[in-house]
């Protein structure tokens, strides 16, 4: 299969928000995008779909050699024969930090405090903001620290919603001490046990991505704005998402709170028009 179409297959199966934001872009941006979000989830099926740590850490080591093959010109994966044109533009050491915030769900089932997570959501989620905005195309550094943020905000949108998920796979992403502060045992967590109290923690982690969406908006400089559209329509989608499941009360702990694709396809076009 030609690999540019074996990471389209790969995007479009995960059926994720990103898919969306893709399809406005030229061509050669979006191949470029497209192979970059089929390495993400690649390395995140790992973590997801092995349930053998010790062979789920050989693959992780695996992608790390083959990221290497990659900057060196010798590829073998699909992936990374669709991605290898754009090694001038992706440092390889972002790459094996996206690589290592993967392996951190390996090691972790639990983050004592914010800022431990914090680092997890950097990884997976703030270098991958980071490598985005690069293809996307930007003259200001300060573009990468928006794409940072910007990715932070997605990451702890995605905890809020898979707080039941997570808990089937004995995974608490909650910070422990918030956990305690509002009196939310994490039993009741595993156990889907919704009250006024978890209610009450989910609207504290709701006001934290929120206040990270308004700071990455606003570190954006206004000349990268149009390079960064995508981006923008990523934010629309994912916000629109926090803002419905602050609707629900916050009943993600028995139920996937989500968008349907059309909804998802009418922001991305209304974004894209407008900004």
């Amino acid at each position: 299969m030609d690999p540019h179409q074996y990471c389209q297959n790969k995007a479009a199966a995960s059926g994720s928000s990103f898919y969306y934001s893709f399809r406005f872009l030229p061509e050669q941006q979006r191949l470029a995008i497209t192979a970059f979000y089929a390495f993400c989830r690649e390395v995140d099926d790992v973590v997801d779909e092995c349930s053998d740590t010790g062979v789920a850490r050989r693959k992780l080591d695996w992608w790390r050699e083959e990221v290497a093959r990659m900057y060196d010109g010798k590829p073998e994966h699909p992936v990374c024969l669709a991605l290898a044109n754009q090694t001038s533009q992706i440092p390889q050491s972002s790459l094996l930090e996206i690589i290592d915030g993967m392996q951190m769900d390996l090691e972790l089932a639990r983050y004592n405090h914010y800022e431990d997570l914090k680092l997890y959501c950097h990884r997976v989620a703030g270098v991958v903001g980071e490598i985005s905005a690069r293809l996307f195309g930007f003259s200001n550094p300060k573009t990468l620290e928006y794409a940072n943020t910007l990715g932070i905000a997605f990451q702890l949108t995605n905890i809020i919603r898979d707080v039941g998920e997570d808990a089937r796979r004995n995974r608490i992403y909650l910070p422990v001490d918030e956990l305690q502060q509002f009196g939310v045992p994490a039993r009741d967590i595993l156990t889907g046990q919704h009250s006024d109290a978890f209610a009450r923690l989910m609207e504290f982690q709701y006001q934290r991505a929120s206040q990270l969406y308004d700071e990455a908006l606003s570190l954006l400089p206004d000349e990268d704005r149009k390079k960064q559209k995508t981006g923008l329509i990523m934010a629309a989608i994912y916000r629109t998402l926090l803002d419905e499941i602050r609707a629900s009360q916050y009943e993600v702990l028995n139920a996937r709170i989500s968008l349907t694709p059309l909804r998802k396809l009418w922001l991305a076009w209304r974004t894209w028009m407008r900004d």
